[in-house]
């Protein structure tokens, strides 16, 4: 799959020197430092290992560095390749089925014990951690903060989206991989913090001490007064037959494998999924230039913002709601996937079934909180708070708002003489509100003079239009007196476009009048512009009908918000609805002529590290009656890698099959650690750099 050239956001020069590697004894070439994964991609290589139970292909699921689907052998050993940085001269293999053991008759050398002391250990280093452990630092508290990737930010680094809410709180208007660098700077400026970056937290223990599998070759223990715990959220999987083909992975892996890593990861997607991750999944696989299929939902309603919503179905992705996946399928790889309307009750109607070419299944079916250790402290009373995703899951910009609270509630637990404003906690509340009301359009009038056309019509929190316009001519609509109203003009516009540029959602476009049949109006844009004036373009409402092809009379790309603004020439009936340009063909969306699948649920894998199906494990919990969640261990359901971090999330809609209600069934017991650490570096038994 060739690497991303080109992207109307991202700068994708790369200074990093090409090496060497093998894969299965053939040569190939990938960027020093980057993750061994990403280098596999960008050379078409999708399948990591073959399944000791049954010779399954094994693809990337996370990439996440939880879940172990991506496990190779490099130069002897079994790594996840997610977390691996590429070296030269690396000899890659298929994992297949079981590692050997590689000879170790060497005694045990260098060893060392080292413990590292501090006031508070931040565990994660996204938005909320990032904020958190900065409010820590401005009181001169001792911070100690472990991220896991090869840089911070978390899921800011994947997003290449201007951010909602509000512009002097949570840098609304910024693009997130922007506010993790400005975030990172921020934090990496006091001295009295220290940075452990691709370092796990692989343990929390009564002695209020961590361990820490720093650079995944190294042990280490922190020591602390305090913990802050805002380790983000994992991905939910769902059970389909065909779900753990190469192909079939987490909406986030692929936000990794294109925005971060620059790697075109497919060529073409169906998302599951109408939340704000599988909205924005859509959007950043049509920028860096991949064809979207649909969106399928399986309840009523989309579930994420209606901005998100409309600028992917203006661009051309059909949103199918009521409607499932029944199974993937292809010759040891995604090659079709076969989707079909539900009843009330969410059973597939089979006649409805329709199956279309893809080779990539993304899926963004909800978030987890990966709060165990925040459990955990609290079981044995320490000083613990938790925030971001790890807390609530909710949008980033609410993540960074509430990491800064967290990080002060800490500084009291510690006996810091701290006052959290009251205002505060109003701005988080909002922050993480969900979407509300849908108003109609206000009518607009044309004149002679550009004016702003506002399709944000769903009270969400978001305000940048207002504090950006040079007249403040936008205000907020007030109904709530939040930052959740929707905007209006209330002044005179200048026809800057700065309004439009900003908007997170491009929702505001700008409209006027030329003469009796025509009108101008001003688009944002956020692809790359494969036309120049004089060019006919597609242009569409807010629902991605097609109204006309417009003229382009002007382009001007706008450096601050990184977005091009088009100005066309459309009919003077279409101006106050045209609302985005489409960039993917209708035939892109069509399925097959004739639905091809077996319907067969019961094939569908529970337990994706050890290939356990669900017909397997309803099956034993009838015969045997589990009560218990650690009974399913004994057919090795949550006895893999991923120490039930995928599987566990099932488990209730599982025993629902089985019959069993879930309240009553004893909860399983947490692995001691949470991802796995080879015993040389527990004893640090590797020759010291």
């Amino acid at each position: 799959m060739p690497r991303i050239e080109a992207h109307p956001v991202l700068d994708t020069r790369d200074d990093r020197r090409e090496v060497s590697f093998t894969f299965d004894g053939v040569p190939l070439v990938g960027r020093e430092g980057e993750m061994v994964s990403s280098a596999l991609f960008a050379n078409g290589i999708t399948r990591f290992s073959i399944h000791r139970k049954d010779g399954a292909p094994q693809g990337i699921f996370c990439a996440n560095g939880q879940c172990a689907q991506c496990t190779v052998i490099i130069d002897g050993h079994a790594q996840k390749s997610c977390v691996t940085p590429l070296r030269a001269g690396m000899d890659i293999r298929t994992l297949n089925r079981l590692p050997v053991l590689p000879p170790d008759d060497e005694p045990l050398r260098n060893y060392e014990k080292k413990v590292i002391n501090c006031d508070v250990l931040v565990v994660g280093g996204g938005p909320s951690g990032l904020t958190a452990a900065i409010e820590l630092a401005k009181l001169g508290v001792r911070v100690v903060l472990a991220d896991d990737k090869d840089r911070l930010g978390g899921k800011l680094v994947l997003q290449t989206h201007k951010f909602f809410g509000s512009e002097e709180d949570c840098y609304a208007g910024t693009r997130g991989y922007a506010i993790a660098r400005i975030l990172e700077e921020e934090l990496r400026s006091y001295k009295n913090v220290t940075v452990f970056t691709e370092t796990a937290v692989v343990g929390v223990y009564k002695d209020r001490k961590a361990g820490l599998f720093e650079k995944n070759r190294r042990y280490l223990l922190v020591s602390f007064e305090g913990l802050v715990v805002s380790a983000g959220a994992r991905e939910k999987s769902i059970v389909f037959p065909g779900n753990d083909l190469p192909g079939v992975y987490g909406a986030g892996a692929f936000q990794t494998l294109v925005n971060r890593d620059l790697v075109r990861a497919a060529k073409r997607v169906l998302v599951v999924g109408s939340g704000n991750v599988g909205l924005i999944a859509a959007y950043h696989a049509l920028q860096a230039g991949i064809t979207v299929v649909g969106i399928v939902e399986i309840t009523s309603e989309i579930s994420g913002y209606k901005v998100h919503a409309d600028k992917i179905k203006r661009m051309g992705v059909p949103i199918y709601l009521n409607t499932t996946v029944l199974s993937a399928a292809g010759d040891g790889k995604v090659e079709r996937v076969t989707v079909a309307a539900v009843d009330p009750q969410w059973n597939p109607i089979l006649e409805t079934a329709r199956t279309y070419e893809v080779d990539t299944l993304l899926i963004a079916a909800g978030l987890t909180p990966a709060d165990e250790f925040y459990e955990m402290a609290e079981r044995f009373e320490f000083k613990v708070v938790k925030a971001g995703d790890a807390d609530e899951i909710a949008e980033a910009s609410s993540a960074m708002f509430g990491g800064r609270i967290a990080g002060l509630k800490m500084a009291r637990l510690l006996g810091e003489d701290v006052v959290i404003d009251d205002t505060w906690f109003k701005k988080a509340a909002v922050l993480k509100s969900r979407p509300g009301e849908v108003f109609p359009p206000d009518r607009v009038i044309l004149t002679d003079r550009f004016q702003p056309v506002f399709t944000c019509l769903q009270e969400i929190p978001c305000n940048p239009c207002t504090t950006v316009c040079p007249k403040g001519a936008i205000k907020l609509k007030d109904k709530s007196g939040t930052i959740m109203d929707v905007p209006y003009l209330a002044g005179e516009c200048i026809g800057c476009g700065v309004c439009v540029a900003a908007c997170p959602g491009l929702a505001i476009t700008l409209a006027r009048k030329v003469d009796a049949q025509h009108a101008e109006v001003v688009l944002p844009h956020e692809y790359l512009a494969t036309f120049t004036v004089g060019d006919k373009i597609p242009v569409t409402d807010i629902e991605g009908n097609f109204l006309e092809n417009a003229t382009v009379v002007k382009l001007q790309f706008n450096k601050k918000y990184q977005t091009t603004l088009i100005t066309v020439q459309v009919a003077v009936e279409n101006a106050a609805t045209v609302a985005g340009i489409r960039v993917q063909d209708e035939k892109e969306t069509q399925p097959l002529p004739a639905p091809e699948f077996d319907h067969v649920p019961e094939n569908g894998i529970v337990c994706r590290c050890e290939r356990v199906t669900l017909g397997e494990v309803v099956k034993f919990i009838k015969e045997h009656k589990v009560r218990d969640i650690n009974q399913l261990k004994q057919i090795r359901v949550g006895m893999g890698a991923c120490g039930s971090k995928t599987c566990s999330v099932q488990f209730p809609r599982v025993f629902k099959a089985a019959g069993v209600d879930f309240s009553t069934v004893a909860e399983g017991s947490i692995r001691p650690l949470s991802v796995e650490v080879p015993m040389y570096a527990i004893v640090n038994e590797e020759k010291t750099e």
